[in-house]
């Protein structure tokens, strides 16, 4: 034992001694590029050569150590830090008051933003949340939610979906068509005073129409989990809906960025055909392959590096080819899912691998993100608020009342019809995606970008207590006939 401690520390004295000889020698040294052939800039450098070049001398320990947190790196950093402690908090703040713990972090990604940190802490907003490191914050968020539109993707299947009952088309459509009627209509309205300047009222009123009708399906499918509908009849029938209304919005969107970015209808048709081409492809080739691909890597233990290498490189393909075509790249990340293997094996391994780095950790970076550029403050004017509890009231009356009453007319009664419209009101983390792609396509502007972040969280909110009004209401009115029944 002593022998291997002394021979450690000859070889450990030996070599740091050489290395000191090397770099004493090595400081008489000078680069070639500052080596000059003329004979006084020699001479000046021969001077030179005694005095040593101390990087930062002048600073302080305190000024670096605040220099390296202003670095992009440590910034960074440190901004993530804050961000899972303030949406994990409110999470749990939320959970306990009987809401999803995505209502609690998408408020807080409201509570980083100038809307109230920002307005309550300005100097250390502004440390935090500098604006030249929103482009960061953007990219991480962006690759969080390529993660989690394929993880969407892969809770849907096409087949089952299929084979389900026309009611569920009908009261998912209905869901759609009619609010989405909505808020064209609002946008007529809203167009002048709201619309970014040299924005057609055409992108502007398809963009409002499909921020009003979209639908949070990973939500819904929380609160069903929660209240141990999932297995039920009015489970099955909402999740149904919910998903055709998920594949069908995001057709839409797709269409509408398409539109959007081409300028017109007309130019947008090339656009479609590259986007429904590439569809085929993905559902009628790469779904196949992809299919007795996992049939020969997958095994009963886990995943073969091989098959996940293959997944994610199919995921990050059709997100960039559906960014090159126009219509944005979460498109081909949800299409990406939607054609995985639907064994519930690979399922649960694959998206293990996934969700938590998407969703415990890139999600409420987007959440803040959302926060920041939301400004809840431009809403300083009476007018504005009331055109909020315009717009809110257009979206619960689509969204809420065009479910319920579709639900109804294919024979729901009216209890489970008003809770088919409560879930399918819920709009949450979908909308939050939907709005900014229209804010960073330029379509809205501060002002109605807040607003419908504002209708997005009250809709959200809304969902829980409206459940427990009807489910309240109906109790009793089951309790009064049977007391009107009760023999005497």
């Amino acid at each position: 034992m002593k022998k291997n401690v002394l021979l450690y520390s000859l070889i450990i004295g030996v070599f740091a001694c050489l290395i000191f000889f090397v770099i004493n020698k090595g400081r008489d040294l000078i680069p070639n590029s500052q080596q000059i052939n003329t004979s006084t800039s020699s001479l000046n450098k021969i001077a030179d050569k005694s005095t040593p070049v101390v990087i930062n001398s002048n600073q302080t320990v305190v000024e670096q150590f605040l220099h390296n947190i202003k670095s992009p790196l440590g910034l960074l950093l440190l901004q993530i830090l804050a961000i899972i402690f303030v949406a994990k908090l409110f999470g749990a703040i939320f959970s306990k008051l009987g809401q999803q713990t995505v209502v609690g972090e998408m408020i807080a990604g409201i509570f980083l933003g100038p809307s109230i940190m920002g307005a309550l802490f300005p100097n250390f907003s502004a440390f935090l949340f500098p604006p030249s490191s929103m482009s960061n914050l953007q990219f991480l968020s962006q690759i969080g939610l390529v993660f989690f539109m394929f993880i969407i993707g892969m809770d849907l299947d096409i087949d089952k979906l299929k084979n389900k009952a026309h009611n569920a088309v009908v009261i998912s459509h209905a869901s759609i068509i009619f609010p989405y009627f909505l808020g064209v209509l609002v946008s007529y309205f809203l167009y002048e005073e709201f619309a970014p300047a040299n924005v057609s009222f055409l992108a502007f009123a398809l963009f409002i129409g499909i921020a009003i009708s979209v639908t949070a399906f990973p939500v819904l499918a929380r609160i069903l989990h929660e209240r141990d509908l999932t297995r039920t009849a009015l489970g099955a029938i909402v999740l149904t809906c919910a998903a055709a209304d998920d594949i069908t919005a995001w057709c839409i969107l797709a269409a509408v960025v398409a539109i959007v970015k081409a300028g017109s209808v007309l130019s947008a048709m090339f656009t479609i055909l590259l986007a429904l081409i590439f569809v085929f492809i993905m559902l009628k080739l790469i779904r196949p392959w992809i299919n007795s691909i996992s049939k020969r890597y997958d095994d009963e233990e886990g995943l073969n590096k091989r098959l996940v290498m293959i997944v994610f490189f199919i995921l990050i393909a059709s997100a960039y080819i559906a960014e090159i075509i126009g219509i944005h790249a979460l498109f081909g990340a949800f299409l990406a899912g939607v054609i995985m293997p639907q064994r519930i094996q690979f399922k649960e391994l694959l998206a293990d691998k996934i969700e938590d780095i998407s969703v415990l950790l890139l999600l409420p970076i987007f959440f803040a993100f959302t926060g920041l550029r939301t400004q809840v403050g431009l809403l300083s004017e009476g007018h504005l608020w009331m055109s909020c509890g315009l717009i809110i009231c257009i979206a619960v009356l689509g969204k809420f009342g065009g479910s319920s009453i579709a639900a109804k007319l294919v024979g729901y009664s009216w209890q489970d019809s008003l809770s088919i419209g409560a879930l399918m009101n819920t709009r949450g983390l979908m909308e939050l995606i939907v709005l900014n792609i229209g804010y960073d396509l330029g379509i809205l502007s501060p002002p109605i970008f807040a607003i419908m972040v504002l209708m997005a969280l009250i809709t959200t909110f809304m969902t829980g207590p409206l459940l427990n009004l009807i489910e309240y209401f109906y109790r009793d009115k089951v309790s009064e006939k049977e007391i009107a029944i009760k023999p005497y």
